[in-house]
């Protein structure tokens, strides 16, 4: 089992060009492993245009994602373990829950303010601030130094 650091670099490899992390928190989720339901650690983020469940493994990972354009409603609660997110869209619900690090806050924030859209391509004056929060993430120690001149080249080469 993964922590929330090594989570959020090993999705990292999974979102699209350009894509970028706004927000993120760690706890648990379900997931199918042989035909029965288990709970699982992992990381729930947002990008500028999906939600993602992601669960590093031993032997690889689980993901799920949610185009924010197709999620109808998000909630919050808090309990004794920490707080859950639930998010609905048509035919299909996720929950994380006992979440105990990260920024659950701001990205229920984030997916109220942003569901239901779909998303365009990032403009050129998006790419500083995406950098600005790539610098963030390596500094946290989330990224590596070679992981983030990768993405931040990435991002360049868009301007």
């Amino acid at each position: 089992m993964a922590g929330y650091n090594k989570n959020l670099a090993a999705v990292l490899e999974h979102l699209d060009e350009g894509e970028t992390i706004i927000e993120s928190c760690y706890g648990a989720f379900s997931s199918d492993f042989l035909g029965s339901d288990n709970i699982e650690a992992g990381i729930f983020l947002v990008t500028e245009k999906r939600c993602v469940l992601y669960g590093k493994k031993w032997m690889g990972f689980d993901m799920e994602s949610f185009p924010l354009s197709k999620i109808s409603a998000i909630e919050m609660s808090k309990g004794l373990l920490g707080k859950s997110i639930t998010f609905k869209m048509s035919g299909n619900d996720a929950k994380v829950k006992m979440i105990n690090q990260g920024n659950p806050d701001e990205l229920v924030k984030y997916v109220r303010d942003h569901m239901g859209e779909t998303v365009v391509a990032p403009v050129a004056g998006d790419i500083p601030a995406q950098i600005q929060k790539l610098a963030s993430l390596k500094d946290a120690g989330i990224l590596t130094e070679e992981e983030f001149t990768t993405k931040k080249a990435e991002l360049l080469a868009k301007m």
